[in-house]
């Protein structure tokens, strides 16, 4: 594009190919990583001894998966986590906002979108209650995704001592030269012992509010557990990235040990990709939990627009014997994408696959599940 058309490949430079230096912003300083490298060494040398040693023995036949992961910004496994699946938006939100009235020492909040509508000034005006009783509050929110808030819509958080940043902010109007650099997270902490994670933002449209949308339907996980102390980090190096004089420490505060108020069992990995990483790392995830599936694969996503690795890894499955399960909306909210998404399903409809319609509203759900063994729930389209 620069080369035909040096103005317009200029300016799609400026908004898509400006690549952020890594090393620079993404960190832990040196001090604060001395635990953080110890638990992933320790499980890197267990997984390459065949010591590694787990609850689940289904999960063994996933320990080369785990290691992969682990080489990229410390996904380090947990176990002992009791995992709560929120699919409707009025049951996610109910549990986020009773969790933060019992929150005694920090709330951290991470959204790609937050909307100063009726679900968003709620969840705010709660928060200023928290701050009211001493509770710390960080708020991180997408400049692009929440392009329609202002510092005005956070004036009373920050008066009663809230922290709130965007997420790469443009300094020009209308323009954003890190428009390919988004954060689209949607997590929550509170006091290191409980997390969210998954696909619902912040919106009346995600209560099913939506005249458009009708009812939303997505996929929450709220969890307790050694799991929240990896959330936990991700959003330490996010914020980090943004608060430049803010920034939070690796310290105990912040990574509490796991109150016994739960029985649950359930091992949890949490990984991430972004401008930060080398790797692809949800990418390279879900290749290769799709090319060990011996059974079946079921997928939701309400955008289905892959790369050819990705396709291809579904068409090899399907010829294979794999049942291969796919679920879309049947309504469009990017009707470009729409388009593009029944394209692909065709081909792979071609391959053996299965694609079901989702026509109760609309699919925003983003899962893969293998072989009713593990599964993978995020906000990766």
């Amino acid at each position: 594009a620069l080369g035909l058309f040096p103005l317009v490949g200029f300016v799609l430079y400026l908004l898509f190919g400006r690549q952020i230096q890594r090393k620079s912003i993404f960190k832990l300083e040196k001090q604060d990583r001395i635990g953080l490298d110890s638990i992933v060494n320790d499980q890197l040398t267990a997984i390459k001894n065949g010591e590694f040693e787990v609850d689940n023995p289904h999960i063994q036949n996933y320990s080369r998966m785990i290691q992969m992961l682990l080489y990229n910004n410390a996904a380090f496994y947990t176990n002992n986590n009791e995992i709560k699946l929120l699919t409707d938006g009025n049951e996610k939100f109910d549990c986020l906002k009773e969790d933060i009235r019992n929150a005694e020492r920090y709330v951290h909040i991470q959204y790609y979108i937050f909307r100063n509508d009726t679900l968003g000034k709620s969840i705010l005006k709660l928060l200023e209650e928290k701050l009211e009783q001493g509770v710390e509050v960080k708020m991180l929110y997408d400049d692009m995704g929440s392009r329609a808030l202002t510092l005005r819509d956070f004036k009373r958080f920050k008066e009663k001592g809230g922290h709130v940043e965007s997420f790469f902010p443009s300094k020009l109007p209308l323009i954003n030269l890190r428009m390919n650099n988004r954060n689209h997270r949607k997590i929550v902490i509170i006091d290191g012992q409980i997390g969210y994670v998954g696909g619902f933002n912040v919106g009346n449209e995600y209560l099913g509010l939506s005249k458009k949308f009708g009812y939303w339907r997505d996929t929450h996980l709220r969890i307790q557990g050694n799991a929240v102390s990896a959330l936990q980090l991700r959003f330490i190096l996010d914020w980090n990235s943004q608060s430049h004089r803010d920034n939070i420490t690796y310290s105990s505060q912040y990574f509490p040990k796991p109150q016994q108020t739960h029985n649950g069992n359930i091992g949890v990995q949490i990984a991430s990709s972004g401008p930060d990483e080398f790797w692809e790392q949800v990418k390279y995830g879900y290749l290769k939990m799709i090319s060990m599936a011996k059974n079946d694969i079921y997928i939701q996503t309400p955008y289905f627009v892959p790369d050819e690795a990705f396709m291809d890894a579904l068409k090899i499955a399907a010829l294979g014997g794999v049942n291969v399960n796919i679920m879309i909306p049947s309504k469009p909210d990017h009707p470009f994408v729409y388009w593009a998404t029944f394209k692909n399903v065709a081909s792979l409809l071609e391959a053996g696959a299965r694609v079901y319609l989702y026509d109760n509203g609309f699919l925003h759900a983003k899962t893969l599940t293998i072989d009713d063994e593990i599964t993978s729930v995020g906000t990766t389209n």
